[in-house]
């Protein structure tokens, strides 16, 4: 039995999940296969809900290779219709942005979104037979790990470098937001920029609300220097407006060592990716610092910022000057810094939120880039973007509230 196309919707409950519901989902990539049974192997509830299952198919399904396992993802949390806006991102991303530019991630054979009621559903590629190994955020890189990575990173970055595509009404447009038609209409835009809009809407940068986390571990293994009000506000104006500023292009948009994996040869891979258009610098900052023990780190962020920029070199693009990428690059450390400061329990574990904290704020000492925001600030080139930000009350919480609410995706359990 299979469902009409015209009648065909995403399910909002796990429980609405049958077999003919699978077969029309899977035949768009599998077309005259049928399901005729199911079992859910295993459920993992979260940002999104993540459902293993192993298929039943027909004779033609098995012909047309249609996996044993499949992974499914979709909004089927009490929360769920509140944050769509974040986890439709990633449906998108695998249903219209990796298609067609290049990055390891699962084979996607199914990706949709609702807009009208709030779902976006993929079913992917289980990767546990693959033989790959997942990422681990309390489990730090090596060097030749950290470089492989940026290597396709850079691939990635240099497919849509200042493109004029990345202009509004052109293929990757980037109002994000949902059309009354149900459509999804494009990437997200300047991450840095929603993350300071989340900040003053949520009330993270009332004092109250900000003393709050920096009494946690997560502040106590942090410098007392980034526990000035002051100038995290200032911190997330500056790298906000750099987006205006600098080279944009689509990036990853979570690159913590929770959202990747490792092929048995060794090749990166990438997944939760909820891709915007943004600097770079950001997506290189936040990855060698979420990726390396403090110590490593040390000795290696300026060469592997080197590795970067030649990989960009490799792949058509003229690579910046490595002193100004460096500046960036401390400058961009505050947003990750101030994601992990403030990322609730819920999304992830305290010993994740410190660790991070921890190598962010190491970091962010070592580049001295409490001061070099406050020198860079006064530039006229980036004061007047600043000054041009919208500008926002600090007012407490009412309500406990999502950050896909804002369109921001806080770090998140794979």
């Amino acid at each position: 039995m299979t469902l009409d196309e015209s009648t065909f919707q995403l399910p909002l409950n796990i429980e609405d999940i049958d077999a003919a519901w699978l077969t029309t989902a899977l035949s768009k990539s599998f077309p005259g296969i049928t399901v005729k049974d199911f079992e859910i192997l295993t459920v993992r509830h979260g940002f999104t809900t993540v459902v293993r299952i192993r298929l039943d198919v027909d004779e033609a399904g098995r012909k047309a290779g249609v996996p044993e396992t499949v992974i499914l993802k979709g909004g089927f949390e009490a929360w769920s219709r509140d944050r769509a806006r974040t986890y439709a991102m990633e449906a998108l991303a695998y249903r219209d942005v990796w298609p067609v530019l290049p990055l390891n991630v699962p084979k996607s054979y199914f990706a949709d979104i609702d807009a009208e009621r709030k779902q976006a559903i993929i079913i992917m590629e289980d990767l546990v037979p693959r033989g790959v190994t997942f990422g681990n955020g309390l489990k730090p890189l090596r060097y030749d790990q950290v470089a492989q990575t940026l290597s396709a990173l850079a691939k990635l970055h240099a497919a849509t470098w200042n493109s004029p595509e990345l202009e509004p009404g052109v293929r990757w447009d980037t109002s994000s937001q949902f059309e009354p038609d149900g459509r999804w209409v494009g990437v997200a835009n300047n991450g840095a920029a929603m993350f300071r809009t989340y900040m003053y809407l949520v009330g993270y940068l009332h004092p109250d609300i900000f003393q709050r986390f920096v009494g946690m571990p997560r502040g106590a293994a942090s410098s007392k220097e980034f526990h000035d009000l002051e100038w995290a506000k200032l911190a997330l104006d500056y790298i906000a407006a750099l987006g205006d500023v600098l080279p944009n292009c689509i990036v990853h948009g979570d690159m913590h060592l929770g959202n990747v994996f490792e092929e048995p040869d060794g090749t990166p891979g990438f997944f939760d990716a909820p891709p915007r258009k943004e600097p770079p610098y950001l997506e290189l900052a936040y990855w060698i610092t979420c990726s390396l023990d403090v110590a490593d780190r040390r000795r290696w962020d300026r060469a592997l910022v080197g590795h970067y920029l030649a990989e960009l070199g490799r792949n058509g693009v003229e690579p910046p000057d490595l002193d100004e990428t460096m500046h960036h690059f401390a400058a961009y450390l505050t947003y990750g810094y101030y994601v992990f400061l403030i990322n609730e329990a819920h999304w992830q574990t305290e010993s994740f939120n410190t660790v991070h904290a921890a190598r962010f704020s190491a970091a962010m000492v070592d580049h001295g880039t409490k001061q070099l925001i406050i020198e860079a600030a006064k530039d006229p080139t980036i004061a007047k973007p600043m000054a041009k930000l919208p500008q926002h009350e600090v007012t407490p919480p009412s309500r406990s509230q999502s950050p896909s609410e804002l369109g921001v995706a806080a770090p998140s359990e794979h």
